[in-house]
């Protein structure tokens, strides 16, 4: 079925589903809604559902299977992978906020199977060679917001109103709670947990859970790693780690990372990474 108003001309379909050739002759299986806008330089996969009033910009690429639930804004250049989820009024690739901006083409680039709900804010870069980039398997839960030129990888949870601000990195199964702030600049290590309404103005270790306004360190993050299969062995190791780097509270982290090192501790893998994420920070260890 090839619907009228799908030519290079044309914003939209006229028909919820069927059978299209879009432009450059690709053939493609849609259910698009007849209220929703395509840009006929938007670039759509395969199996794509758009619902009513949704957008879809110019220079965005969907990957197959991506669903727009109603209301759904994606501004380009993006590039979006398979199978992602959004859910109404969800605000993807929006001009970054940072006034340092002066209008040219930014990106955004988000990998497969993420889920964006309700109110959600996605911005692509300040700079072209620094793009906002989104990994997979995340889920960002209503009214989160990740500004411009950040870096997530896979398996992240961000709660109701969490915030990122511009170039804040988070590793693979961080969790950030509802109502939290991540200051610029700032990494949010693997496996770690940020508490409810916490404020975050310095890099958060791997493997720990922090809370608070100022943030503290408040313990090693046990249940997260046992839910994730981390060995008996690997949660001793952590376990010295942890005692050694953040209950001696007055001691000098740099000193206390080359005590670790001379431990049984320091062989583990994980402590490795968490002793090499200590040793980049540019902005301090939440302690």
């Amino acid at each position: 079925m090839s619907p009228a108003g799908m030519g290079p001309g044309s914003l939209r379909p006229t028909l919820t589903f069927g059978l299209a050739r879009w432009p450059g002759d690709a053939m493609i299986r849609f259910m698009i809604h007849p209220t929703a806008i395509i840009s006929p330089k938007a670039q759509l996969g395969d199996d794509i559902q758009i619902g009513p009033y949704s957008v879809v910009g110019d220079d965005v690429v969907l990957g197959d299977g991506c669903v727009l639930h109603s209301h759904v804004v994606i501004e380009g250049p993006s590039r979006i992978g398979k199978r992602n989820e959004f859910f109404p009024f969800a605000a993807i690739g929006g001009k970054t906020q940072d006034l340092k901006y002066e209008s040219e083409p930014t990106y955004l680039e988000i990998g497969d199977h993420n889920v964006f709900r309700e109110n959600v804010t996605i911005h692509r870069g300040t700079r072209a060679d620094t793009n906002t980039r989104i990994g997979h398997h995340n889920l960002f839960l209503c009214y989160s917001h990740v500004a411009h030129e950040c870096q997530l990888g896979d398996h992240i949870i961000m709660s109701n109103n969490a915030t990122l601000a511009g170039h804040v990195t988070v590793h693979d199964h961080a969790i950030i709670s509802g109502l939290s702030a991540v200051h610029q600049f700032s990494r949010i290590g693997c496996h770690s947990m940020v508490g409810g309404m916490t404020r975050v103005n310095q890099d958060v270790a791997p493997f720990t859970i922090i809370e608070g306004s100022p943030s503290s360190t408040r313990g090693l993050n046990q249940i997260g790693l046992q839910r994730r299969g981390f060995s008996k062995d690997d949660l001793s190791a952590l376990k010295v780690a942890y005692k050694k780097l953040f209950l001696k509270k007055d001691a000098n982290l740099s000193n206390a990372v080359a005590e670790l090192k001379e431990l049984d501790a320091a062989a583990n893998p994980h402590v490795q990474h968490l002793i090499e994420f200590i040793e980049t920070t540019e902005r301090g260890i939440t302690r």
